[in-house]
């Protein structure tokens, strides 16, 4: 099945996402977490739905800042998982940020999510880390 990226049009579903995959994240880390407060701070970024066939089954979410791209998130529904999505969704960041003439790729990852290996074997290295978050980069190359 192919997959695609579009621009969000649902912002509110996107948020669902989120807060859907990351509900056991913000119940042990930001319990006051709801979908209306991903929401709001995912609202003005430059937000993608991730299409897989004719389904809406993830989002990536990036912000530019000079030079660099962040990937302020990435989000796969776990039925849509492990199969590709999640690295597809990094070469369309990497696409994305060399169109817009970055010359990196930043993310926050929570050091517990399985998502740390996808990052690593996509080319990103643990910039700095806190005791909670592995701050990653990689270079893109033009």
């Amino acid at each position: 099945m192919k997959i695609a990226f579009v621009p969000s049009t649902n912002l509110q579903r996107a948020a669902a996402f989120t807060f859907e995959n990351m509900r056991d994240y913000y119940a042990h880390f930001a319990p006051d977490w709801d979908a209306a407060k991903v929401l709001a701070v995912t609202v003005n970024l430059m937000n993608y739905d991730i299409l897989l066939g004719d389904d809406t089954v993830g989002v990536i979410r990036l912000q530019f800042e000079e030079n660099n791209c962040i990937l302020r998130d990435l989000q796969v529904i776990p039925s849509a998982q492990n199969k590709g999505i999640g690295r597809a969704a990094i070469k369309e960041t990497e696409r994305l940020a060399l169109e817009a003439k970055a010359s990196s790729l930043t993310l926050r990852v929570f050091k517990i999510s399985p998502a740390v290996s996808l990052y690593k074997s996509a080319g990103f290295v643990i910039e700095s880390e806190d005791d909670r978050f592995f701050n990653m980069t990689k270079p893109i190359n033009r």
